[in-house]
């Protein structure tokens, strides 16, 4: 069972942008927006880009594991949509995607939390 509702899982599967906020040595959030993709196999965010392992959001989620993730947006009028996951980051460096392939350097978000609104127009 998986702890992300079915309308949260149909809204996650349309978005491609999230918010990803961790915490720096100072103790000062650090938030970016980045691309995403949930891991079935895992039921777990994994998170990766460009020269991953070398990124502040990296070395961040290296010292600090608890980040939180926001996917959002906003359908007119005015319907915000939102799925926030707080959780546990793993900051690996060499990972494998659910397919068993070579995904590189990513974090994988293990959700303990998750918060949402605007469901009800998730298949929107």
């Amino acid at each position: 069972m998986s702890v992300f509702s079915a309308a949260e899982l149909v809204y996650l599967a349309k978005g491609k942008l999230g918010r990803l906020a961790t915490i720096d040595g100072a103790g000062m959030p650090h938030v970016v927006p980045l691309g995403w993709r949930y891991n079935s196999e895992l039921d777990v965010i994994d998170i990766g880009g460009r020269d991953f392992a070398r990124t502040r959001k990296f070395h961040n989620a290296q010292r600090n594991p608890n980040v939180t993730l926001v996917v959002d947006d906003v359908l007119p009028p005015w319907r915000p949509r939102c799925v926030m996951i707080r959780g546990r980051a793993e900051a690996l460096t060499d990972a494998a995607g659910p397919d068993g392939q070579p995904a590189g350097p990513i974090i994988r978000l293990h959700p303990t939390d998750v918060i949402s609104w605007g469901m009800e127009f998730a298949g929107e």
